[in-house]
């Protein structure tokens, strides 16, 4: 397989899975949502920077162990579980106490401040504690490593690819969340929003817990 033909082949199989909608789309769709710009980005940079390391660590043949290491998942499966289904579980609370503005609550449960590094460690936590980025990366990324190339090097380039793809969608979701914030003025609103990501979240943090 060329070089070219592994890069684009690769594209193809890590843009479809970009474009589905799930737990990124939604943290990402919903920080900017209500406003917060640069903590959107920041949550950006934070998935793509775990992406980053999923792919170097792929290609050094250390998530190979994880993978292997019956243990090892588990562990990371579900402290993975218990973050996403502790995150869901804080949002949807927040929206019925009432003793906080509506979408007040941010998924970290942190100040709230729109800053790229609090987005950054939320959305670097959130990628690194799914496994399944892991175990999809071992079982990918090797076949589109043709014969003859340095595994390192060529699995960072299509990491990058990976990246790249990433970046591009998400100044798309970015740009059309700006689209909500009028509607997003009403205090209801912010609470509709709130209960439909962090049943998201939750029910994403159920799925890993199940194995499914």
């Amino acid at each position: 397989m060329a070089i070219s033909t592994a890069l684009w082949s690769f594209a193809l199989v890590v843009g479809l899975l970009t474009l589905t909608p799930g737990l990124d789309t939604a943290l990402i769709l919903r920080t900017s949502a209500l406003g917060r710009r640069h903590r959107a980005w920041g949550v950006v940079l934070g998935i793509q920077t775990g992406t980053l390391l999923w792919g170097a660590l792929t290609s050094l043949g250390v998530t190979a162990l994880l993978t292997a290491s019956h243990v090892a998942y588990e562990t990371v499966r579900w402290a993975g579980a218990a973050y996403l289904v502790w995150m869901g579980a804080r949002m949807l609370r927040d929206t019925f106490r009432g003793t906080r503005a509506a979408g007040s609550a941010d998924l970290d449960l942190g100040t709230g401040a729109d800053t790229v590094g609090d987005g950054w460690r939320q959305g670097t936590l959130t990628n690194l504690l799914n496994p399944k980025m892991g175990a999809f990366y071992v079982a990918v990324l090797p076949q589109f490593v043709p014969a003859g190339t340095n595994h390192f090097a060529m699995g960072l380039l299509l990491t990058t690819v990976h990246i790249l793809i990433g970046l591009v969608w998400s100044a798309v979701l970015i740009a059309c969340a700006r689209v909500l914030r009028g509607w997003l003025s009403k205090p209801r609103a912010r609470r509709i929003l709130d209960r439909v990501t962090g049943t998201v979240v939750a029910a994403f943090g159920v799925k890993l817990a199940l194995g499914d």
